[in-house]
């Protein structure tokens, strides 16, 4: 029965809190929440009133204990006058209600007596509007009364009481009516006074506040002690950074100032790891790249200045071999000169300022002009060429001179490293965003490591620099920063020693260019 209410009452409790009733207070809550995480001053500010609300309440307990109580006896007639005039209220009420003749004298006492005199000294005296004496109790020996100083005394009776003279004589004058007349009541009595004890505080003691003063600083240590850790913590993480350890990782707790700074300090590092990275790899990027320069030019430079020097000591038979050793010389400095307008291309790509000249391309229009001028190159090889081309236009857009050299380095790779006689495919391909031009032939099988290295500059498959393949070993390496540099991708693929490379680049939609142009 218990398992089966808890349900109900849980629903209640939701129906509750989304209510309309609730729904205000429940928003102004999730608001300070979110104040709360996201702000470290408004935080500092509800701790700062937490903090005060505690202090204030351990004020109130320690200054009841430490301050001085001080108790005092006085003399209390406040209630006595009250009573007095009560008592003339009273009498006056009952005099205009009986509605007594003025002549009636007896019953008139008889009243005064019942409702007024309590005491030998109260007195009251009944007189006309002239002040002459009508009905008067006993202990009266007037027998006249001027009105108009009655009513100053009373007057000054009633000041006498309010500015705390109280104990003095009571008087007040009453205008009562009885059937034959209208007349004054004149009341005089002395109020008794009555033994009261008061007690309050006394002066406030100074170790109360000195009470409370520890009770806000110590809440507020308390309250902010994972706060103050935190900062520690970001502090020790600058320190670590500042001595070098890049990979040092502050821990991000919460949204506020402090959690964005630690993110800002962690993203600062990675940066600063990372450009540190980039400069040591380009700086071992440098390295090798002079030390491969140095070798790859050294040789055929060897080869150059050794033919040349025979020629220039005559160390020749005849004109037969001059003309040998000469066109040694040159095929050499051919080689040289291939190498180094490789690596000069390279090195313009790998800068960061490299610039793309742009324009709308037909790629298969591109691709069958190439084609078209390499078929008898690729006739002279042994090697038969076949293409696979969709019929329909596939727009790219290119650096024209830029994907020209991709693709005779992909072109020439097949003639080089093709096993002849042989045939090499070429295929392009259109998807949803992109367009892919791939290119294989067979030759000799490369593992997965070598097809990961295949795009390295200086990389040949055979490890072989001084092989009879001719190339620069930069011509991979030049295709992939072009093809990247086109927000494209290269890469390579090897089954049965059937090598295929690819080629993929963003496809140029022809609606979506069209609506650009006319827009702008």
């Amino acid at each position: 029965m218990k398992n089966s209410r808890k349900p109900k009452l849980k629903n209640l409790y939701y129906k509750l809190i989304n209510s309309r009733i609730f729904s205000p207070i429940r928003k102004l809550w999730e608001l300070f929440l979110s104040r709360m995480k996201k702000s470290i001053r408004f935080e500092l500010v509800v701790v700062f009133g937490v903090c005060f609300m505690i202090a204030f309440i351990t004020f109130g307990f320690s200054n009841s204990m430490f301050s001085d109580i001080v108790r005092e006896t006085y003399m209390d007639y406040e209630e006595s006058v009250s009573n007095i005039y009560y008592r003339a209220d009273d009498l006056v009420r009952n005099i205009n209600l009986s509605k007594v003749s003025s002549k009636d004298t007896d019953k008139i006492k008889s009243m005064i007596k019942n409702s007024f005199v309590r005491r030998s000294d109260d007195k009251v005296l009944i007189t006309d509007l002239d002040g002459n004496i009508i009905v008067k109790t006993d202990n009266a020996s007037e027998t006249r009364i001027d009105i108009y100083t009655m009513v100053k005394n009373s007057m000054d009776s009633k000041n006498s009481l309010s500015s705390g003279n109280a104990g003095k004589k009571v008087d007040g004058i009453y205008p009562v009516s009885f059937t034959d007349t209208k007349a004054y009541m004149i009341i005089s009595s002395i109020p008794t006074a009555q033994i009261m004890e008061r007690t309050y505080v006394g002066k406030k003691s100074f170790l109360s506040i000195l009470v409370a003063l520890i009770s806000f600083v110590l809440s507020f240590i308390i309250i902010t002690n994972n706060k103050m850790k935190y900062i520690q913590e970001i502090s020790r993480g600058l320190k670590e950074i500042s001595r070098g350890n890049l990979s040092y990782r502050i821990d991000k707790k919460g949204e506020d100032e402090l959690g964005i700074l630690s993110g800002n300090i962690n993203f600062m590092a990675q940066e600063i790891q990372t450009k540190i990275e980039n400069e040591r790899k380009a700086e071992k990027t440098k390295n090798e790249l002079i030390t491969n320069v140095s070798h790859d030019l050294r040789t055929p430079l060897t080869s150059i200045m050794g033919y040349i020097g025979l020629v220039k000591d005559g160390k020749y038979k005849d004109e037969k071999e001059l003309k040998e050793y000469l066109e040694i010389a040159f095929s050499k400095s051919e080689r040289l000169k291939i190498l180094i307008d490789d690596l000069f291309e390279y090195t313009k790509l790998t800068n960061a300022e490299a610039q793309l000249q742009l324009q709308r391309v037909n790629l298969n229009e591109f691709l069958e002009q190439l084609i078209e001028e390499l078929r008898a190159d690729y006739e002279d090889n042994q090697l038969t060429l076949k293409k696979n081309f969709l019929q329909e236009k596939i727009m790219v857009k290119v650096d024209t001179n830029k994907m020209l050299r991709v693709f005779e380095n992909l072109f020439t790779n097949a003639i080089k490293y093709s096993h002849k006689p042989g045939t090499v495919e070429v295929y392009l391909e259109k998807f949803s965003e992109t367009v892919v031009f791939s290119i294989n032939n067979r030759g000799d099988n490369l593992s997965k490591e070598e097809l990961t290295k295949i795009f390295e500059r200086f990389y040949r498959a055979d490890e072989a620099r001084n092989s009879t393949i001719s190339g620069s070993g930069l011509g991979l390496a030049i295709t992939k920063n072009i093809v990247e540099l086109h927000g494209g991708k290269v890469w390579a693929n090897c089954e049965d020693n059937l090598i295929t490379f690819y080629v993929q680049l963003p496809l140029l939609k022809e609606k979506l260019e069209d609506e650009a142009n006319f827009w702008n």
